[in-house]
């Protein structure tokens, strides 16, 4: 995505920790001449992304949003509206891997149909539906991306040790969201690229439980994971639009 002369408005969804949170760092110390719109779920576990606003308070404002409610991502897109008209990068940080009983099964005998439900509704639906409601701000004729974080695991193509079906199947989900997505968006904001984006493994709170088995030269920091997505977002020509990307550029088979 080419930077503009223009003020660049710049939405990440779900801030408050994790890659969302160390994007909406790095893009502050790293972008000039932006507007940085960052969202979180509860205000007591999003500390650090207050205390991040007393610092950058002119670039920075920072909204609530579950993203389990389509009417919030509708309120949110209204309320945006008032403020500004267009949007050049949007990217969806959230994701849900295990809370309480709810982890990746390991075989079929795990399946929960509620559990699965939570996991389509967090990974999955929530993108659509930012697409859907924040269409009207990449109406514009300047370069933008819509991107979201998915996961290689959500790659069938990548596919062969099985297990984690709902984590797996949320994720590919996404991925063909985000593919019918870019076919709409070409027609609708043809200046819009539509990515899919594989962070890695992360040292985030989301990993934490499955990091024992990881080799530390592929347990990847905040920063550099970070680092890494924003270098392909910038990188990125409307020709890219529709695609998978891993965290080194190349890209995933769906």
């Amino acid at each position: 995505m080419n930077t503009s002369p223009t003020q660049q408005n710049i939405l990440i969804i779900g801030a408050s920790r994790g890659i969302g949170f160390g994007f909406v760092k790095m893009l502050l110390e790293q972008k000039n001449n932006i507007k940085l719109y960052a969202t979180y779920r509860d205000q007591e576990t999003a500390g650090d992304l207050f205390k991040l606003q007393l610092e950058y308070s002119s670039f920075l404002n920072l909204l609530q949003l579950d993203i389990t409610h389509e009417e919030q991502i509708d309120n949110l897109a209204k309320q945006l509206k008032n403020e500004i008209s267009d949007i050049h990068l949007l990217v969806n940080c959230v994701g849900f891997l295990q809370k309480g009983n709810i982890k990746p099964e390991k075989s079929l005998r795990h399946i929960n149909s509620e559990n699965l439900l939570t996991y389509f509704k967090i990974n999955s639906t929530a993108t659509v539906l930012l697409a859907k409601y924040f269409l009207p701000f990449f109406r514009h004729s300047e370069p933008s991306v819509f991107a979201a974080v998915s996961a290689k695991v959500g790659s069938i193509g990548d596919n062969y040790l099985g297990g984690w079906y709902g984590y797996r199947a949320s994720k590919t989900a996404l991925n063909m969201f985000l593919k019918n997505i870019s076919i709409e968006y070409k027609r609708t904001c043809p200046h819009t690229i539509v990515v899919a984006l594989h962070p890695g493994t992360t040292d985030t709170d989301l990993s934490k439980p499955f990091q024992r088995n990881v080799p530390p030269e592929k347990l990847f920091s905040v920063e550099r994971t970070v680092n890494q997505l924003l270098n392909i977002i910038d990188n990125l020509t409307e020709n890219d639009t529709g695609q998978f990307f891993s965290w080194d550029g190349s890209r995933l088979p769906w």
